[in-house]
């Protein structure tokens, strides 16, 4: 029996503000320096607008739990690039979850000052991973209240962190060289591989797409949601970078940096009251963040599993409430395993960055599948002109195809500067070429599964 609430405008708002942004990837963009601010004013621009008014044109005339697999295999029937698309946006996330798992046990020895060794770590990591698992059984109305909740609480954060960078400078003055030309953007492959962190930043309108079946008017809550998150997305995303890149020496962050290193480098604290509650309450948006996308990616893989372009295993539901739990389940188990191997490599090489792996590799993962989605815009509004849609991309053809084509080449520039070594120092092939590798083996892996489930059909 489905769940029979629904979810408001102010709901839906929030849900967008808790799946889009994300808290832990604003301080390895201010690694960059100064020429951050450049990059979030012109990604938002460039890419945040013309994917929110993409996504909301598609969510609104193609409703459903498919999303973006969805969308793509009604513009490319017969073709395997939705079945692709759903098993990049699938792995992802394991991959994320895991990740963000591999932050939960610093983040508990920040907060109460108790060193974990490896074992204690590793079932931390494994708690994080199938908590968000189980809670991804209950329809997301269920959760509305905890979604809520994480979304006020990173907005809260973001603010604090950009208050903190204000009353510092207000104090001390600027750490950083902040002359006019150091806000000119560089090109240098440093910088450019943090494009791909700023894109992931302004990722997900698309979940809340999937969602429509739980809102009380999803045509007009759909693009309203994404409108009104974008715009308190893209201002909390300056203001805290503001925060970060104002208070901090920009040689103090490193890509395994998160909100709370910003936090104490700010105040000059690694511990007490004030930073324990930070990190507590970052610990929580953790869970909001993989509990949002969660009810996506699950609908997602479900919906192609249905369709045979994915294992039958990803399409089992619960009797209860229709819930994808199979898709759920699977996540649960990759990133409990991939966790495990974090593990291994840190006994191996404990100065190895785990977070940025992990993370890096999700994010390759989840810009790939977003690269079918945009033609496949523009082949709907040609192939499927008589469809109602309620909201509607504003523009001619040319201006249409500058909204669907830019972002897809920022795409496939951030995928370069992040999985590929444009440089065969031993540093860079250490840093990258695991991403590479890893990029290499789940596309793969892909389209062994893909072809395998076709075979079946």
């Amino acid at each position: 029996m489905q769940s029979t609430k629904k979810f408001k405008l102010t709901d839906a708002i929030l849900t967008v503000i808790c799946v889009v942004f994300v808290a832990e990837a604003a301080a390895p963009v201010a690694s960059i320096g100064n020429s951050q601010y450049f990059w979030w004013i012109f990604m938002i621009a460039a890419f945040l607008l013309p994917y929110g008014l993409i996504a909301s044109e598609l969510g609104t005339t193609y409703e459903g739990d498919g999303g973006l697999y969805d969308w793509i295999s009604k513009a490319f029937p017969g073709t395997k690039w939705g079945a692709r698309a759903a098993w990049w946006y699938w792995i992802n996330f394991p991959l994320w979850m895991a990740s963000l798992a591999v932050m939960c046990p610093d983040l508990i020895t920040t907060a109460t000052g108790v060193q974990l060794n490896a074992a204690a770590s590793l079932l931390i990591q494994l708690a994080f991973i199938w908590i968000v698992t189980f809670v991804a059984f209950s329809p997301v109305c269920d959760n509305i209240l905890i979604l809520n909740v994480c979304s006020v609480i990173k907005v809260l954060l973001a603010v604090v962190v950009g208050a903190l960078g204000v009353y510092y400078v207000a104090n001390n003055g600027f750490v950083n060289d902040m002359s006019p030309a150091t806000f000119l953007p560089s090109f240098d492959a440093n910088s450019l591989s943090y494009i791909s962190v700023i894109i992931f930043n302004c990722l997900g309108f698309e979940v809340i797409c999937t969602m429509s079946d739980s809102m009380e008017n999803p045509k007009k809550q759909i693009p309203q949601s994404i409108i009104v998150g974008g715009i308190v997305i893209a201002a909390i995303y300056l203001f805290g970078a503001f925060g970060i890149g104002a208070a901090i020496p920009t040689a103090s962050i490193s890509t395994d940096s998160g909100l709370i290193d910003a936090v104490m480098l700010i105040t000059g604290r690694s511990g007490g009251l004030f930073v324990s509650l930070v990190a507590l309450l970052f610990m929580v948006t953790l869970f909001g963040n993989m509990i949002s996308w969660s009810m996506g990616v699950n609908n997602t893989a479900c919906y192609a599993a249905e369709n045979h372009d994915l294992p039958r295993f990803f399409a089992r539901r619960s009797p209860k409430n229709n819930m994808p739990t199979g898709a759920a389940l699977a996540n649960g188990i990759v990133a409990s395993l991939v966790c495990v191997l974090g593990v291994i490599i840190q006994m191996v090489a404990p100065d190895s960055e785990l977070f940025w792996t992990f993370f890096a590799l999700n994010l390759v993962m989840l810009l790939l599948s977003y690269v079918p989605v945009f033609p496949a815009f523009l082949a709907l509004r040609k192939k499927d002109p008589d469809t109602e849609r309620p909201f509607r991309v504003p523009g001619g053809p040319g201006l249409l195809k500058l909204l669907a084509y830019l972002p897809m080449v920022l795409i496939a520039i951030a995928v370069l500067f992040t999985a590929v070594p444009l440089s065969f120092d031993a540093a860079t092939l250490s840093a990258t070429l695991p991403i590479t590798v890893g990029s290499v083996v789940c596309i793969i892996a892909g389209e062994a599964i893909i072809a395998a489930c076709r075979k079946k059909q």
